[in-house]
């Protein structure tokens, strides 16, 4: 429409017919401008290594001249790439004034240099080390992966004892990988140690997992209430306690309080589904148990976590909750799919101890959130073996932003997190690991949260592949 007004005014004006004498008005929006967002990712590091007292020059001498003897055989190797000291690292890291995103920051950050965190060539058994990333998103919110691949896990040859131990090993694939244990964890304090209870908690802790496994727990409810309920119990450590209890129609403690946590999980991973539903029945098995238990210890801190999918007598589930929190045990409830939410709810000792499931997939994150809230300490992302935590890294590790609330949460712009990742050599390893090899590589991915409610992502070792439908990389 304005094209053909300008034309017409051309016109006009070469009739000679002008247009000064005319009224006229011109309105309009000039300077308009479009700029795309960014998502920048930026990261340092702090390592450190426990390989045994009185080896600093043995620790420089594998390419670490600037290691620091930190004592008691454990010795700072890197940081990137400043500042030297270790507590002004993790002063600097946790700062809320200061502007990891600024152009001055760049001097504390390593971005894309894809430099080697660990370059160890004399482990030995009862040897360990541990990294922790400090990870800073600039400017919009973002989803992040962790991600990481196995890349070598070579037998280098054998020596005679490894020849002797292992018989006849040709396939040419070490055993190193399967020997070292892994523990990624979200390093709240970025300090370099895995804390499962933190350091509030006054009391020993003793847990009772009172879990509903009456007849229609059966398939994917009681798959994932397994898979839930034992990564729970990886949290804890000595001297805390955990209980399994079940119930359907009636119920039964299948494990007593215990610190022998394989126990419980073997307890757990036990179930089978079958029969009709009695809250009240579990309530009271597993209060007797933190209360009269053979292991039960007076003062402790008494927890309970019920998680049911079903119904029953609103009064004796009342009854049975009420003595148990008069007590003094902490009653958290989950309510699973078409569980009776509003009983569940007022099962417990208070609303935020209250929480609910719609999927069987939601149960992890509940049962972290509660270990979150129980624990108050740092969470586990994964462990295991070598080889089995690169199994899964390899395929890309969601990480929560934020573990206080329900659901996986982004990471917002301009945040800090950290997160350990720590490898730990048994000392009770022998002979087959002699010579043998390991190199891995690690990293993150983020991925922008804005138009992307459901982020999904590949990760082949280090090549990412969006499957988003709506996400932009």
């Amino acid at each position: 429409m304005l094209v053909g007004l300008g034309a017409m005014g051309v016109a006009s004006a070469g009739a000679g017919l002008g247009t000064t004498a005319y009224f006229s008005d011109e309105e309009g929006f000039t300077g308009n401008r479009l700029e795309a967002g960014t998502l920048d990712l930026k990261l340092d590091y702090k390592s450190t290594y426990l390989g045994g007292a009185g080896r600093l020059d043995d620790v420089k001498a594998m390419g670490y001249p600037d290691a620091q003897d930190l004592g008691d055989g454990r010795y700072l190797l890197d940081q990137a790439p400043s500042p030297a000291d270790m507590q002004e690292w993790e002063d600097l890291v946790q700062s809320e004034e200061f502007d990891f995103c600024s152009p001055e920051a760049d001097q504390y950050l390593v971005n894309g240099d894809g430099i080697p965190i660990f370059t160890l060539d004399d482990v030995k058994p009862g040897d360990s080390g541990e990294v922790t990333i400090s990870i800073h998103i600039c400017d919009n919110p973002a989803y992040l992966y962790f991600s990481g691949e196995l890349t070598e896990n070579a037998e280098n040859g054998q020596t005679e004892p490894e020849m002797e131990d292992e018989g006849e090993d040709t396939d040419g694939i070490g055993e190193l990988a399967d020997a070292i244990e892994v523990c990624v964890w979200y390093d709240e304090d970025c300090d370099n140690v895995y804390e499962p209870t933190g350091t509030g908690q006054q009391n020993e802790l003793e847990v009772a997992l009172v879990s509903d496994v009456s007849g229609s727990m059966g398939g994917a409810p009681l798959s994932a209430l397994k898979t839930a309920a034992t990564s729970f119990v990886d949290n804890l450590s000595s001297p805390d306690e955990a209980a399994a209890i079940s119930f359907s129609g009636s119920a039964s403690t299948d494990q007593e309080l215990t610190t022998n946590y394989q126990l419980v999980q073997n307890a757990i991973n036990n179930y089978t589904a079958g029969g009709s539903t009695s809250i009240a029945a579990g309530i009271n098995e597993g209060a007797d148990e933190l209360l009269n238990g053979t292991n039960a210890t007076p003062g402790a801190s008494k927890v309970m976590i019920l998680l049911s999918d079903g119904n029953s007598s609103a009064s004796a589930a009342t009854s049975a909750a009420n003595a148990a929190k008069n007590a003094g045990i902490r009653v958290f409830t989950i309510a699973l799919g078409s569980a009776n939410t509003s009983l569940l709810e007022s099962l417990a000792s208070s609303p935020d101890d209250a929480f609910i499931a719609p999927d069987p997939a939601d149960l992890d994150t509940v049962y972290a959130e509660i270990a979150q809230i129980v624990l108050a300490g740092e969470q586990k992302i994964i462990s295991g073996s070598m080889t089995e935590v690169f199994e899964a890294l390899s395929e890309g590790v969601a990480l929560d932003g934020n573990r206080q609330e329900a659901g996986r949460q982004p990471y917002p712009g301009a945040t800090t997190q950290c997160i350990g990742f720590e490898w730990t050599l048994p000392a009770e390893v022998e002979n087959e690991i002699q010579g043998d090899s390991v190199s891995f590589d690690i990293g993150l991915y983020a991925e922008q949260f804005r138009h992307n409610d459901s982020p999904d992502v590949s990760i082949d070792g280090t090549n990412v592949t969006s499957n988003s439908t709506n996400a932009s990389n």
